[in-house]
């Protein structure tokens, strides 16, 4: 866990390009060091006898059976695009 002299919340702002003034930055840095203290805390109890990713409600997968079923064909799926080209759909270029 970093110490809290080692989080400097305006050098993170200025990373982030974020425009903070010099009295909110001592703000968010003393509620950072409290959230710091307060996980060093949680950090001390003792979880030994807790089961590893326990959870409160018991959890059951809800996934249905796999069963093979009738899809579209290549032609039917293609049949309302606007741009196709050798049985692909055409689209515009995102990345440069």
């Amino acid at each position: 866990m970093a110490r809290t002299s080692d989080l400097d919340v305006a050098y993170v702002a200025r990373l982030a390009r974020i425009n903070l003034t010099e009295a909110e930055a001592k703000v968010f840095q003393k509620q950072l060091d409290d959230v710091l203290k307060y996980v060093e805390k949680l950090r001390q109890a003792d979880v030994s006898h807790v089961e590893a990713a326990a959870h409160a409600l018991p959890i059951f997968n809800v996934f249905r059976e796999d069963a093979p079923r009738d899809w579209f064909t290549a032609e039917q799926a293609l049949s309302n695009a606007p741009r196709q080209a050798k049985g692909l759909f055409i689209v515009p270029k995102v990345v440069e």
